[in-house]
């Protein structure tokens, strides 16, 4: 993997068209990204190159996260490259801490509310579903049968899994006291199908209240 890595930034491998090899600070920012993010667009803010890099270089990038258990994908169609985590066995990284259930309850809507707008044919261009902090609320009553978070903690959620690639927060409106929100197709891989199931299992097996729900990206 050394080797690979060293083929890369010494220029032995194929640049990116119309563009230079990556040094090595360059191409370790990109891995690193990805390890933090778990999903990274073409368009993701602060990130330099990581997306271009993790897409042209996909061989390497997928051994590299094989070597620590991780699936990694390359969506032409969405421009999203993302991480797939294991979906059994005990996980020893940052992202494997279990969600508190607040958390749990807002993912799960943005899951939903995603799924729907595929359903319904309510997508712009990019394969995006547009909705608001108060669309996010809804669904956890209907759905979870349960009281979404106050504002300031459903805001403080949704930026969770904003900087995990799973939305995009618009301006709030003071007025209406409603945020708009973008959510991204990497919502399915933070809250794989694997994962909502496991939800439904906590769910009918009762668990405590205050106890965390599954971690998001188990399935």
């Amino acid at each position: 993997m050394l080797e690979a890595f060293r083929a890369i930034v010494d220029g032995d491998e194929p640049a990116p068209p119309g563009a230079r090899a990556p040094d090595a600070e360059e191409l370790s920012r990109a891995l690193q990204v990805l390890l933090k993010t778990q999903v990274v667009y073409t368009d993701t803010p602060g990130i330099g190159r990581s997306y271009e890099l993790a897409r042209h270089y996909a061989p390497f990038f997928r051994d590299y996260f094989a070597c620590l258990g991780y699936d990694f994908e390359v969506s032409h169609r969405d421009q999203m490259v993302c991480l797939r985590l294991p979906p059994a066995g005990v996980r020893h990284d940052m992202a494997s801490e279990r969600l508190r259930k607040d958390e749990t309850l807002v993912l799960l809507a943005l899951r939903l509310a995603y799924e729907e707008g595929l359903r319904d044919h309510q997508v712009t261009t990019d394969g995006f579903v547009e909705c608001t902090t108060d669309d996010v609320a809804d669904r956890i009553r209907t759905a979870a049968r349960s009281e979404p978070p106050e504002e300031a903690r459903l805001l403080e959620c949704l930026r969770l899994f904003a900087r995990r690639g799973a939305l995009r927060l618009g301006e709030r409106d003071r007025t209406e006291r409603i945020t708009p929100l973008t959510i991204l197709p990497g919502v399915a891989v933070i809250a794989p199908d694997a994962w909502i199931e496991a939800i439904r299992a906590w769910s009918e097996a009762g668990e405590d209240a205050g106890r965390s729900g599954p971690g998001a990206g188990e399935g």
